[in-house]
């Protein structure tokens, strides 16, 4: 009979499910250190909240331990890399707590329109004063969303039905996805904030959103606006957006979530004006603490008995077997994804593999999940998208995957064809391996070559005249810039052209200014790709 560690609290209903399913169940709580790497491998799977912390330490010598699941969204507290390594599937259950953390930003937003908080403070003193405290109605305002995933957009319906006009901000979701949804989209965050009278956020936390709004972005915005995060803490700047309030450059804000947790004494927050804060209550309901229950026991159920994984985060879902064979080529895929991401221009609408030769024969799915988690992650959350989840993320912001095979053999054994549809055009990559490891590209755009896959690289279109090359070479030897590898394509001489240069290292922008000067260069795009032999943290 397989045994189930629960590390942490979880609501009954979660417990029930496992023992219905015929799983033996054991609760011990506020483990940690070795005494959580002792009861680790003593099960067959642990379901934990956020409180133990499941490092790889704890995670050495697993024993029978094959999956974790979080009864929540966040797995900070999991050293996932490790677990991967260990051949430990992570799940989370990222559905359970969306309606409550989407209710709790809405709750923000009415608790700062109509300044329900000071005014219950007042009256509580002795006082009473209406006319102190005239708010202002949400019906008619406009909403900015940032982030259009499963709270994202709940948070966007709840504000359809109160009459607001709804205004989203996702790179991955066009302007037809956007009109099916009934929201507007911007294009840019600064196109977005001048617009708003509230602006939430419900992006992951990471390297790229990391202050994502700052001073800059708060001094764009309407003095009337209001701010609101029920999303990650440091994904708003908690000083500028205590000086803002300070200033008056905006109106209020309301925040759940913060930079440091529990809060320190001296966050400005705390002394800020017109600010109404929580502790992290975005997904404290009773609802969601059962649905997160649910889900998690489900998930460890389904594996344990049917070998199901759902809402895995990791690599661990895929058949080591399976992956062996076709390892070399999931890294190719994911670099072509990579590629697309930084050439392509515009909200990507579909993207289409084309397997041909030998790898028609392969397990395809895999490869095609590497290149749409390369083609994902440049603009998500680093660590956050793999082979697993890829396809979800793409799904619910409208892209459409496509894949098709071929096993007759053209110029090359197996070859990758990819294609990626935007609102402004198609951008074509396709790839190869030589000798069975070596990740090579072979054709960008119409043009056919053969480049290096790794690194920085500068891709620029140009006319086909004698010199440039040696222009290109001669500008960057003049800051400092070296070329470590160099390939060009073609279709006729002295026709349009494209050269790719592997750079030892990102060119300043007095270079690229001067390169991109030559009346003979058309457009240029430096592409930053994983060094050779590379592989990301869900592959290896």
């Amino acid at each position: 009979m397989p045994r189930v560690l629960i590390a942490d609290k979880l609501e009954p209903a979660g417990i029930d499910l496992l023992k219905a399913a015929g799983i033996e169940v054991e609760t011990r709580l506020g483990l940690k250190g070795p005494e959580l790497a002792a009861a680790l491998r003593e099960f067959d799977a642990a379901i934990v909240r956020s409180q133990p912390k499941v490092t790889a330490e704890a995670l050495e010598n697993p024993g029978k331990l094959r999956a974790i699941a979080r009864a929540g969204v966040g797995v900070d507290n999991i050293d996932v890399p490790a677990a991967t390594r260990k051949g430990i599937v992570v799940m989370n259950t990222p559905g359970g707590n969306t309606v409550s953390a989407a209710e709790h930003t809405i709750a923000l937003m009415f608790a700062l329109s109509r300044r329900i908080p000071a005014a219950d403070a007042v009256m509580k003193a002795g006082g009473w004063d209406r006319n102190k405290f005239v708010g202002t109605q949400v019906a008619g305002k406009t909403l900015g969303v940032v982030g259009l995933g499963r709270i994202g957009r709940e948070v966007a319906r709840r504000a359809k039905g109160l009459d607001m006009t709804v205004v989203a901000l996702d790179p991955f979701v066009t302007a037809a996805k956007a009109a099916e949804l009934g929201l507007d989209v911007a294009a840019t965050l600064d196109e977005l904030l001048p617009k708003v009278d509230f602006l939430t956020i419900h992006v992951p936390l990471s390297a790229e959103t990391k202050s994502l709004i700052g001073a800059r972005e708060l001094g764009l915005m309407k003095k009337s606006a209001v701010v609101l995060n029920v999303a990650r803490g440091g994904i708003i700047d908690e000083p500028a957006l205590a000086a803002a309030l300070a200033a008056g450059t905006i109106a209020g804000a309301g925040v759940d979530v913060f930079t440091a947790e529990p809060t320190t004494p001296d966050n400005p927050l705390l002394k800020a004006p017109n600010v109404v804060l929580t502790p992290h209550l975005g997904a404290s309901t009773v609802e969601a603490q059962e649905n997160v229950a649910v889900e998690a026991a489900q998930l460890i159920a389904d594996f344990l008995l049917k070998g199901q994984v759902a809402n895995a985060v990791n690599m661990a879902a895929v058949n080591p077997a399976e992956l062996a064979e076709v390892r070399p080529f999931v890294d190719l895929a994911r670099r072509l994804g990579l590629l697309h991401a930084q050439i392509a221009h515009g909200p990507v609408r579909k993207a289409t593999l084309t397997y041909k030769g030998e790898l028609a024969a392969k397990k395809t799915k895999l490869l095609t999940a590497a290149f749409t988690a390369g083609l994902l992650e440049y603009r998500l959350s680093k660590g956050g998208v793999n082979l697993v989840n890829a396809e979800v993320f793409a799904r619910e912001r409208g892209i459409e995957i496509a894949e098709s095979a071929n096993p007759k053999k053209g110029d090359f054994a197996a070859l990758l064809y990819t294609e990626v549809e935007t609102e402004q055009g198609t951008t074509v990559a396709a790839g190869t391996l030589f000798g069975d490891q070596y990740v090579r590209l072979v054709q960008l755009g119409p043009y056919r070559m053969e480049g290096y896959l790794d690194g920085v690289l500068l891709v620029f279109t140009h006319r086909d005249v004698p010199g440039l090359i040696g222009f290109v070479g001669t500008i960057f030897g003049k800051h400092g810039v070296n070329i470590a590898q160099m390939t060009v394509g073609r279709q006729a001489p002295g026709g349009e052209a494209i050269g790719i240069l592997n750079l030892d290292g990102p060119p300043p922008d007095a270079a690229l200014a001067e390169v991109k000067a030559h009346p003979h260069i058309t457009n240029l795009t430096v592409v930053t790709l994983p060094p050779a032999g590379v592989l990301p943290g869900w592959l290896g």
